[in-house]
């Protein structure tokens, strides 16, 4: 009998920020790390629609609440172990697209899959979280720049 292909995992989340210009930015809190507020894509669901559900979900936050940069988009991929998506040892690619929204009107934050949040102060360079934070930042850092050169 074959074996199964497991479809390859994909998250979508947001990047919020507070301040024109940027002031601070949102991050989640787990046990063990800091997070953006993100999740997998359901299927018929876009990248957007997928991100925008997870902010809701996980923050209050409304696509109301919010204006999304229609230029900016960060991908990144990386190894995670298959067992958690339905296949067996070893590991396999996840790919991740975060948006940025601005934070447009005050919210009361409600987080609820998550031990907290905190709003980070915008302070280039951070030290926050090697992986998938820090990247992040250097992205959105250098994204800005381009645009007021």
């Amino acid at each position: 009998m074959a074996q199964q292909k497991t479809k390859e995992p994909r998250s979508c989340g947001f990047l919020i920020v507070k301040g024109n210009p940027i002031e601070s930015f949102l991050l989640m809190k787990h046990a063990d790390r800091w997070d953006l507020p993100k999740g997998h894509v359901d299927p018929g669901e876009t990248d957007l629609q997928c991100a925008l559900r997870e902010l809701d979900e996980e923050t209050g936050i409304q696509g109301e609440d919010i204006g999304i940069d229609p230029d900016f988009s960060f991908e990144s991929r990386y190894i995670v172990s298959s067992k958690r998506y339905g296949g067996g040892k070893g590991s396999i690619e996840k790919s991740l697209r975060i948006f940025l929204g601005i934070l447009i009107r005050d919210v009361q934050l409600k987080p609820t899959e998550h031990l907290g949040f905190e709003w980070f102060p915008w302070e280039p360079t951070h030290r926050i979280q090697e992986r998938a934070i820090d990247p992040l930042l250097a992205y959105l850092e250098e994204f800005l720049n381009s645009r007021a050169g």
